[in-house]
């Protein structure tokens, strides 16, 4: 495993052409854009998990049935500081550091109240954010980073506590159809409240005739929820949204503020303050987009850990919602660099599998319903709402499939019925399982999550499609839309693939979407990592994709410390 999470990836600042083989349908232009860790060692230290890794951009450039590929770390100022000290010198979530390797803990102390809600890292390395014209680097901290979405240069850094306050926020926002950004975020101890703040960032400004300014200046705050622990708020991931309704799951994976203020001074990591209550509920919020208020009907479930909302729709005066659910928090667990070694199949035997369930809650209630009753009548599903008090509902979801993560859909179906889910299939078993691989349309032993696959899954017939094929690791798989299509299906899916074999080039992989047949195939002689999320820019500038840098931005990047591999 230590050639996929161990080491350290180089940079490949010019673009490179990559050796197709097959055929990229003509009408695929654009640049699909991903992020992830890269780089786990600086000097003599190493981060404690693999999500704490400084941020790898990296890039496909798609157009006239060729790919150019480049990648390149971003240049936050968690990657310059720790670069220059040649050790990491800036906290991430796992790992705590210290400035000065010589402090104790007296000198510690010193520092304790600058500490108590710490200035979180910059380093952006969870996904691709579009905003107006422009896109950014996001994690899951207050900062956020611009980039260029061709020659992947980091631009300026925004703070968003300058225009909301909030010191975490998600990396999966949603947008609508005019482009305006939802997300949401946490507000920590604000005047002795700590709440669930959701925010809404303009597609477009325009004052006074001027156009082009900043949209990220007029962020306007869309809603708030009272975290249930003032000081133990949820974690999360992302959450869902339908035209007409907003869809938060408050879970029993919380932070523990008081022990995330001692941190520095005990020397421990802010993960270290996360924790799972399995004696607790999930709390089920609903908003409405159109008050901007919650439904006042308290919905909840069991204990679970969701990272991954699939998508959320209306039918019928219910509203349903597709997530991917945990038992535990035990898939943090895993990601450990210490359990990322030989050992990882067994480990990653005792870590609970992720499903994919369906929710439904009423969005009214039916006050002459007897207690104990099913509110939910649709013949769609096997959720069940079950009334306890007048304003009391639990939540019992359907059980739809076991063992995919990293969901994508066609996004023009967000928020709307929908039927397909394109994700990349995990088991967490060392038991070898049969896989297909369409390629060859033979089965192939597959140890699963080593040998992944990418899977389509079809939530009307309960079928799937599998793309698998043997030491290789799938990305998240992008959907991209035929132009003019009419089937949901109808489009490509687009997936960076990573490899065990040290003799097998890593590739960007073309798959037909509706029949799950393979395309093409672009591979790369580079040291491609495993990323986390992106997206793909339809139609980006082809030419700036395949340019070389300036020569200002190559003597810019010789005099910088490029990672060694180690």
């Amino acid at each position: 495993m230590d050639i996929i999470f161990g080491r350290n990836k180089k940079e490949q600042l010019e673009p490179l052409r990559a050796r197709v083989t097959g055929r990229i349908p003509a009408w695929l232009q654009g640049t699909l854009l991903r992020n992830g860790p890269g780089m786990h060692t600086v000097g003599e230290t190493r981060y404690n998990h693999w999500f704490d890794g400084l941020a790898l951009l990296h890039s496909f450039t798609i157009g006239d049935g060729e790919v150019y590929y480049r990648s390149k770390y971003l240049r936050s100022d968690t990657y310059n500081a720790n670069i220059e000290a040649n050790r990491i010198v800036v906290s991430e979530f796992g790992t705590m550091a210290y400035p000065d390797p010589c402090k104790n803990i007296f000198s510690k102390a010193f520092s304790y109240l600058s500490h108590t809600i710490p200035d979180f890292t910059d380093n952006c390395l969870i996904n691709i954010m579009k905003c107006g014209e422009d896109f950014y680097a996001t994690t899951e901290t207050n900062y956020i980073r611009k980039i260029n979405p061709q020659t992947l240069e980091t631009l300026e850094k925004v703070d968003y506590r300058k225009h909301v306050a909030v010191n975490l926020a998600t990396s999966h926002p949603h947008y609508d159809d005019a482009g305006n950004v939802l997300n949401i975020g946490t507000s920590i101890v604000d005047k002795g409240k700590t709440k669930y703040v959701i925010f809404k960032i303009p597609a477009t400004v325009s004052e006074g005739g001027k156009k082009g300014l900043s949209p990220l200046k007029h962020m306007e705050v869309f809603c708030s929820i009272a975290s249930r622990a003032l000081l133990s708020p949820s974690y999360y991931h992302s959450f869902g949204v339908t035209e007409s309704y907003i869809v938060f799951l408050e879970q029993p994976f919380r932070m523990d503020i008081l022990k995330m203020a001692t941190a520095y001074i005990r020397g421990v990591s802010w993960a270290s303050c996360l924790a799972f209550h399995r004696e607790d509920k999930t709390y089920i919020h609903i908003i409405d987009q159109r008050t901007r208020k919650p439904v006042l009907t308290k919905f909840y479930t069991d204990p679970m850990v969701v990272f991954h909302h699939v998508n959320a729709y209306e039918e019928d005066g219910c509203l349903l919602f597709d997530i991917i659910a945990y038992e535990d928090s035990s898939l943090y667990q895993l990601f450990y660099l210490a359990n990322l070694n030989k050992d990882f199949e067994e480990n990653s035997r005792l870590t609970s599998v992720p499903a994919l369930k369906r929710f439904a809650v009423p969005l009214r209630m039916d006050k002459n319903a007897e207690a104990g009753s099913n509110l939910i009548k649709l013949s769609s599903t096997t959720a069940r709402a079950l009334k306890e008090k007048e304003d009391q509902v639990y939540c019992q979801p359907e059980l739809l499939y076991e063992g995919l993560e990293l969901p994508r859909i066609n996004y023009a179906h967000n928020g709307k019925r929908y039927r397909y889910v394109f994700a990349a299939e995990v088991q967490w078993s060392p038991i070898p399982t049969k896989g297909i691989s369409m390629l060859s349309n033979r089965p192939f032993p597959c140890f699963s999550p080593s040998d992944a696959q990418i899977i389509k899954y079809d939530i009307l017939t309960k079928s799937s499609l599998k793309w698998g094929e043997a030491h290789c690791w799938p990305a998240e798989p992008v959907f991209v839309p035929t132009p003019g299509a009419e089937d949901e299906d109808h489009g490509i899916i687009l997936s960076a693939i990573v490899s065990t074999d040290p003799q097998k080039l890593p590739f960007l992989l073309v798959l037909d979407a509706k029949t799950f047949t393979e395309l093409a195939r672009a591979s790369v002689d580079v040291e491609m990592h495993l990323d986390l999320h992106g997206l793909f820019i339809p139609g980006a500038d082809w030419d700036a994709g395949k340019q070389a840098h300036s020569r200002e931005e190559r003597d810019r990047a010789a005099e910088r410390r490029v990672a060694p591999r180690t």
